[in-house]
């Protein structure tokens, strides 16, 4: 059993969907951010950066912060969506890192900027919004001639799409990057994404793209 604590942000939702993915049972503890309650002495013992996602495996006792680890942990424990072959395995890791420290802290710092406050700093937000386009285009094109981003859907694809399902909050028009849009559309026909995009509860209808 897996406990989860989390809350409806992207990196949040990049486990409730792996874990609806895997199939197996977990418990969702939701911190509310709006509340402080990942900064409660409470939950620093289990997530000591005091931020979501934060996961516990009952079975080993492991606690375990940072989405992209909790990821890796999660598929390497269950033996699924991460390959075996050393260079197949390396390619996923490769633009899960991507994810990590690029198009996620890219497109977070994007939402103060460009989506919660337009036109108060010409600065950030021309900068942030050149470098999240950049970052699309990159997806873009690793995606020409593939359904996902490595040769199946992976962790990799796990990472990065719970953060283009807010392209609109980034002010990207997905008919820009037409591969990246019918990605995007692919796995939302998975019946695992749309479930774990609603936990730990709905906020609003998922972006069609």
């Amino acid at each position: 059993m897996i406990d989860l604590y989390t809350w409806t942000t992207p990196n949040g939702r990049k486990i409730s969907i792996f874990l609806e993915e895997l199939g197996i049972d977990y418990e969702v503890h939701p911190v509310n951010l709006r509340e402080d309650e990942q900064k409660t002495p409470e939950f620093l013992k289990i997530g000591p950066n005091n931020k979501i996602p934060v996961i516990v495996d009952r079975e080993t006792g492991l606690s375990l912060m940072e989405s992209g680890a909790i990821l890796w942990y999660l598929a390497g424990k269950y033996g699924r969506f991460l390959p075996t072959d050393t260079k197949a395995r390396m390619t996923v890791l490769q633009w899960l890192m991507w994810q990590m420290g690029g198009l996620g802290p890219m497109a977070g710092q994007a939402h103060h900027y460009v989506h919660h406050n337009p036109g108060k700093y010409e600065y950030p937000e021309t900068k942030l919004s050149n470098e999240v386009n950049r970052l699309y285009g990159v997806l873009d094109r690793r995606l020409e001639g593939r359904d996902y981003i490595c040769d199946e859907y992976t962790i990799a694809d796990v990472a990065c799409w719970p953060w283009v399902s807010r392209y609109e909050w980034h002010g990207v028009d997905l008919s820009r990057y037409p591969n990246v849009r019918n990605w995007y559309r692919r796995i939302l026909q998975r019946e695992a994404v749309r479930t774990g995009y609603h936990i730990p509860h709905f906020v609003n209808e998922i972006p069609q793209g």
